[in-house]
């Protein structure tokens, strides 16, 4: 909870920043913009190693198969990272290729989920009479 509020008071002081120094020296605005971002994809990436030390305990306390844990680290990342991406080109003013960016996103990501699907849909066969 902590780490959220840090990350929003980041962003909302940054926009605040940007709002104020745009109108006078808009070069700085950018680079006030820039800054805020990093020191909050600093947070956030402060933050995957608690996510990789709970998955690695999952797996070691299941037994289950780590490709699988593998594959759906893979499927977030590919989804945050698309979203991040085409959020970056909607603020450019690129909103055409933002969505074409959120389509191909989708359809890596259904392709990623097929093996789960399948053994999903392999396991509730063997569920039945």
């Amino acid at each position: 909870m902590e780490t959220i509020l840090k990350i929003i008071a980041i962003g909302l002081i940054t926009c605040f920043a940007v709002l104020i120094v745009k109108p006078i020296k808009s070069d700085f605005s950018l680079l006030i913009s820039v800054v805020g971002g990093i020191i909050i994809l600093s947070m956030v990436l402060n933050c995957f190693t608690s996510i990789f030390s709970s998955f690695s305990s999952i797996i070691q306390k299941t037994g289950l198969n780590q490709e699988v844990f593998s594959l759906i680290l893979k499927i977030v990342g590919i989804g945050y990272l698309t979203e991040f991406s085409a959020n970056l080109c909607s603020d450019c003013g690129n909103s055409g290729l933002a969505d074409k960016m959120l389509l191909g996103g989708k359809v890596v990501l259904l392709v990623l989920s097929l093996p789960i699907i399948n053994n999903i849909l392999s396991i509730i066969a063997e569920l039945l009479p």
